[in-house]
């Protein structure tokens, strides 16, 4: 009796452990995170809209760079289409989309010790201007709003050249300059700490933003999907309230 009691624990244990093996294996790994590199301007609206990713912030072209060195990426959203269109041409990453758009704007301190009323304002009074560096999209941009202004003299009262566009609107906020070109968006975060003075329309930079899968992921599939949900009413819909503009129709 005792024999043929042992031998029925052990027939369930046996059981009971190939049934347990069984439901590891068939229950479903964990998605490893993405690794996304992003324009600094999407830092808010990327964490608040999916904060299980792994981001990486930074000026556009400083993440172009890295990307193209080889740096481990499963998606790219850049400022400029200039970035993901090289990466695009040199077969780096897959065919580019247009997700979103943004405008420029000139942010004062709060304090405004320069007394500037209008973009105008930077020509006559002495500033200290503090712009993103020609290299970064933001940069770009200004360069251009300056260039259709008739105001490009005033590139002589930059003080500092910042590497993004945060960088730009941190030396605002904290008073260390008198003015800086930054996306609208930029300037709601710190919307405490800096006054927005609207560029005129006729002026603006077509501000274009483009998103793309590395082609080498190993993530592939998952990427994809993060990129299809950027494209959807919920990732609209995230990027519209933090103040992006709405998808563009001749998206590409």
């Amino acid at each position: 009796m005792r024999g043929r009691l042992l031998a029925i624990a052990g027939l369930v244990a046996v059981v009971a452990s190939a049934w347990l093996t069984s439901g590891a294996t068939a229950r479903p790994s964990a998605t490893p995170p993405l690794t996304i590199y992003a324009a600094a301007s999407l830092t808010e609206v990327f964490k608040a809209l999916d904060g299980a990713q792994h981001f990486s912030f930074a000026g556009s072209n400083a993440l172009e760079t890295q990307i193209r060195n080889g740096a481990p990426v499963d998606v790219f959203a850049s400022a400029a289409p200039l970035n993901t269109q090289r990466l695009f041409k040199a077969g780096i990453v897959d065919k580019p989309v247009t997700f979103t758009a943004n405008r420029l704007a000139l942010i004062v301190p709060k304090s405004n010790p320069a007394g500037i009323r209008s973009i105008y304002d930077l020509r006559s009074k002495p500033v200290k201007l503090v712009v993103a560096a020609p290299a970064v999209p933001a940069g770009g941009y200004t360069l251009s709003v300056l260039r259709k202004m008739g105001l490009s003299s005033v590139l002589g009262k930059v003080v500092s050249r910042e590497s993004d566009v945060k960088a730009v609107t941190g030396k605002v906020a904290l008073g260390q300059a008198d003015a800086g070109f930054v996306y609208v968006t930029d300037a709601r975060p710190v919307s405490d700490q800096v006054s927005v003075i609207r560029i005129p329309a006729w002026a603006q930079p077509r501000v274009r933003y483009e998103i793309a899968v590395v082609s080498k992921s190993p993530n592939k599939t998952a990427a994809q999907a993060w990129v299809r949900m950027i494209l959807s009413a919920k990732g609209q819909t995230a990027l519209k309230h933090a103040g992006f503009l709405p998808l563009p129709k001749a998206s590409s």
